[in-house]
């Protein structure tokens, strides 16, 4: 503002300085009344604003809580592992392996059909046995060559060149 807009507000601040004084004096009197209503609003119902806080402190910490809790804990965990993978048309029985495991004729056969992922119904079949001569054979194959299952059984068995 200039000087001559500058003495013009004074001017009429000068004029109407009762009308000012009053409607500030007003304003700090409106301002006093609702200050002194919340604070008798707050004193009289003070435990249930403080039992409204509480309870919501709660209900947040129970939220957030809840979900550190039922966020699943997921971990890669990448394991590496040989495959021993062996030409089969180069394929020679390692025959000291298979005196060394004791395995039987039958038994190499029985390893080499479950090698072609053929259940043990199937493989009775293919070899005109029972059932349960063909989970006889795979128990002692198990036994003989330290494994627990199939997989296992086939994975040392290529490892070891008695089956292609």
């Amino acid at each position: 503002m200039n000087e001559r807009g500058m003495s013009a507000l004074a001017h009429w601040m000068a004029k109407h300085k009762s009308i000012l004084l009053y409607g500030v004096s007003l304003a700090g009197l409106l301002f006093l009344l609702k200050w002194l209503e919340w604070r008798l609003l707050i004193i009289h119902h003070a435990f249930e604003i403080y039992a409204g806080i509480i309870a919501c402190l709660f209900t947040a910490l129970g939220i957030w809580l809840a979900l550190k809790l039922s966020k699943p804990q997921v971990r890669t965990i990448v394991v590496e592992k040989p495959v021993y993978v062996q030409p089969t048309a180069d394929f020679e029985l390692n025959q000291g392996e298979v005196e060394k495991l004791g395995l039987s004729k039958r038994e190499l056969e029985v390893l080499q059909l479950m090698s072609e992922g053929l259940s043990n119904q199937e493989i009775a079949l293919r070899l005109f046995v029972s059932l349960n001569t063909v989970k006889t054979h795979s128990s002692n194959l198990f036994e003989k060559m330290e494994v627990k299952r199939r997989t296992q059984a086939i994975e040392k068995a290529k490892r070891l060149l008695i089956i292609p």
